[in-house]
């Protein structure tokens, strides 16, 4: 582990550069114990995949005890490690058709039917590795290897909401209409997203979710 500055007012906390649900979890616990502390000065925390960004006010804050408040937490999580298994989240998804224009081409990507590609995806179970791009967008991962593949060069100028994507090895929802490269296999009317909600997000860093072929998906 490692603390970098990033500009005056963020630090960088960075584990092993690795997709890995371990170290993913020694974030997600890093930047609870973080948040729990209410350092001051410290605006927001934020986990990703292997790393924490802690964002901060440069007047109110003595850049050295944060560091060190930092380290002493992240010795702390490497020492008392555990996590919990948990419940999946299942989310019905209706693949292809008009609801996953890109499901043929991931077919053909793999090598497959797309009815394989969809038994593939619904196959496993997801982790969620962190929240980004746009609120309640949950990156997870790891899709079956054989389906995993590129984002579009170009991407689309509108993704439709509770569009279900593929790129490389992650998968992911939408949770509201907006720009994005992703390839599209599916679609889910569940509500990924609702600020009227508490919490907003129907996920967090650490859930597990498991997609459920809906009657009318390719088969």
């Amino acid at each position: 582990m490692r603390i970098r500055e990033c500009g005056d007012s963020m630090l960088l906390v960075e584990f092993a550069a690795v997709i890995d649900p371990q170290v993913n979890q020694r974030v997600i616990a890093l930047a609870a114990r973080l948040r729990d502390r209410r350092a001051r000065g410290v605006r927001d925390v934020a986990p990703g995949y292997c790393t924490v960004g802690v964002h901060f006010d440069p007047v109110q804050t003595d850049l050295r005890a944060l560091e060190t408040a930092i380290a002493d937490e992240a010795a702390l999580v490497q020492t008392a490690f555990t996590e919990s298994a948990k419940t999946p989240i299942e989310i019905g998804v209706l693949y292809g058709g008009e609801a996953g224009p890109d499901l043929a081409a991931v077919a053909e990507h793999a090598g497959c039917t797309s009815a394989d590609v969809v038994e593939r995806h619904a196959a496993r179970i997801y982790r969620v590795y962190m929240l980004g791009f746009v609120p309640g967008f949950a990156y997870m991962g790891r899709v079956d290897p054989t389906i995993a593949m590129p984002r579009h060069r170009a991407p689309r100028e509108r993704v439709p909401i509770g569009s279900v994507g593929i790129a490389g090895e992650q998968t992911g929802v939408y949770p509201v209409a907006s720009p994005g490269g992703w390839q599209l296999i599916g679609r889910t009317t569940t509500v990924m997203f609702d600020p009227t909600r508490s919490p907003a997000s129907l996920l967090a860093p650490g859930d597990e979710v498991r997609f459920v072929p809906l009657a009318g998906s390719c088969r």
